[in-house]
């Protein structure tokens, strides 16, 4: 059997309407040399029925309900094609957006990702993201240690990459995302296709920034995980991580200690501590993903 250029991997939990949109944005494409996998991550709406609704042209793997991250590193796993193209089941792309990313790989052979432009639907209306959230190509890696300049259903990943760099960390219960592209922008520079191509479909109430607070702890813990691996092989960006890392725990910490919760902020200022002296292997921050925390 022939090898397909892209996997396109969706996963999804309770989200069968949606998901079904998803799903047929993906059929609908003017590029056919793709294979469909949607990970049902253990939802009890009855989407693995899609599989059979859409005639056999999507395969649709069951786990039980381990999250995001999970969902996608299965599909990872499973995927036959030399590309990884990810949607997110909220989301939906235009037809030509396969045709343009085959289009990309061939001009650009040396960059192994890249992401098109999107649009964005909060509650029903389309909105302009704020300049911060502006895509870029490049080395986006400093830009990016803010917050995530790489959205999912935007992007295509060579597999050679996740052979490099890994997959998605599992322990993180969201910016998952973030500490995959933190991991290869590193090193990688990143394409961008200057065409909306992925409707990116936000303020529905199951979407994971509404579900967790003080979601830069999990950036901090994923900049305090890149400076322990020592696999960033540029003092500037060592130093970028380090002061960013340091700003966001400051923040992270005021905001515990203005809501009582002194023992959080006493293990955030021991991470300060380590950080302000670059001890960065010392430093424990398990309990930033490990724990929930009002903030």
């Amino acid at each position: 059997m022939p090898v397909p250029l892209f996997s396109v991997i969706i996963p999804t939990y309770n989200r069968i309407d949606l998901a079904r949109r998803a799903v047929e944005s993906v059929l609908a494409q003017t590029f056919t040399d793709y294979e469909l996998i949607l990970v049902d991550d253990g939802s009890t709406d009855g989407t693995p029925g899609l599989a059979d609704e859409f005639g056999g042209k999507l395969a649709c793997l069951r786990q039980d309900n381990r999250g995001v991250s999970a969902a996608r590193n299965r599909g990872i796993r499973l995927a036959g094609g030399d590309w990884c193209v990810f949607l997110d089941s909220d989301d939906w792309w235009l037809p030509e957006k396969l045709m343009e990313h085959k289009r990309y790989i061939e001009v650009n052979p040396g960059i192994l990702i890249h992401q098109t432009q999107e649009s964005w639907i909060r509650n029903g209306r389309r909105v302009n993201p704020a300049k911060k959230h502006a895509m870029r190509d490049g080395n986006i890696y400093c830009d990016s240690l803010e917050l995530c300049l790489i959205s999912p259903s935007a992007s295509a990943v060579s597999r050679k990459l996740f052979e490099r760099y890994g997959m998605f960390d599992e322990d993180l219960p969201a910016c998952e995302d973030y500490d995959l592209w933190l991991r290869i922008s590193a090193r990688e520079n990143v394409g961008l296709i200057r065409k909306q191509l992925n409707v990116r479909n936000a303020g529905h109430g199951d979407q994971l920034s509404q579900k967790y607070p003080g979601m830069d702890r999990f950036r901090i813990y994923s900049m305090i995980k890149i400076l322990k691996s020592g696999k960033i092989d540029d003092a500037v960006k060592v130093e970028k991580t380090r002061e960013t890392a340091l700003r966001k725990s400051r923040i992270l910490m005021a905001g515990a200690n203005k809501r009582g919760n002194g023992n959080y902020a006493s293990r955030v200022g021991q991470i300060i501590a380590d950080l302000e002296s670059e001890r960065y292997n010392s430093i424990d921050s398990r309990f930033l993903v490990q724990e929930d925390i009002h903030l």
